[in-house]
């Protein structure tokens, strides 16, 4: 298991520019009224981070792990996102009984949303709650409670899943149903985090190998 001490030494330094550039995003604070290239550019920034920081990993590590991959893929695309996130948290161990919450969650959120949704939004909303809650379930199913609860890399892909699908959520109650205060907030700092969160564990990969390799030495 790798110490929290050794992550934030190891990790910390590669991750200051996403800090920076979500600072930046917070301090200009630009309006939405007004979109422009600018404005999109420092939205996106912390993103182009994020992506810079798993590059920073080596294109030898990329190319030997699949997962990793596809979060850096992930980081740059939205809908297929969820789709390659699910993919690189994989389907094992299948663990239902977080997926039977997720299901009960997604359910309420989908009865909750549908009085305000109408025409195509219907079914684009329901078939994209269905991704959201796949891919935060096959997250939080990665976990094992009782044998590697503090293996912060899947700790940190089952936060991300839940903070992505608590900003999406907001995204979705503010537009359909009613003002969410706060909610350019909510939405913006839940989701720089999710994304933050979800690249920190696609580098358990290199860490086990580390160990492994040390050993095997």
């Amino acid at each position: 298991m790798v110490s929290p001490v050794t992550v934030v030494k190891s990790e910390g330094p590669k991750l200051v520019p996403f800090f920076k550039a979500t600072c930046v995003y917070f301090v200009l604070w630009l309006p939405t009224s007004s979109p422009s290239w600018f404005s999109a550019l420092i939205k996106c920034l912390p993103i182009f981070c994020l992506w810079v920081f798993l590059l920073a990993h080596g294109i030898n590590f990329l190319g030997a792990h699949p997962g990793a991959r596809k979060i850096l893929a992930g980081l740059l695309m939205f809908a297929i996102t969820h789709v390659l996130y699910s993919s690189a948290f994989g389907m094992k161990p299948m663990n239902p009984e977080p997926g039977c919450g997720v299901v009960i969650i997604c359910g309420l959120s989908y009865w909750l949303l549908y009085p305000y949704l109408s025409g195509p939004f219907t079914y684009l909303v329901a078939v994209y709650i269905a991704l959201i809650g796949f891919m935060g379930w096959r997250a939080i199913a990665g976990v094992q409670l009782f044998n590697d609860l503090w293996t912060w890399t899947k700790l940190c892909a089952c936060l991300g899943a839940v903070l992505f699908m608590v900003s999406d959520l907001t995204i979705a109650v503010n537009k359909f149903c009613f003002p969410v205060p706060y909610s350019r907030v909510i939405i913006m700092a839940t989701y720089y985090a999710a994304q933050m969160l979800i690249a920190l564990s696609a580098v358990e990969c290199k860490d086990g190998n580390d160990r492994n390799s040390r050993k095997m030495n």
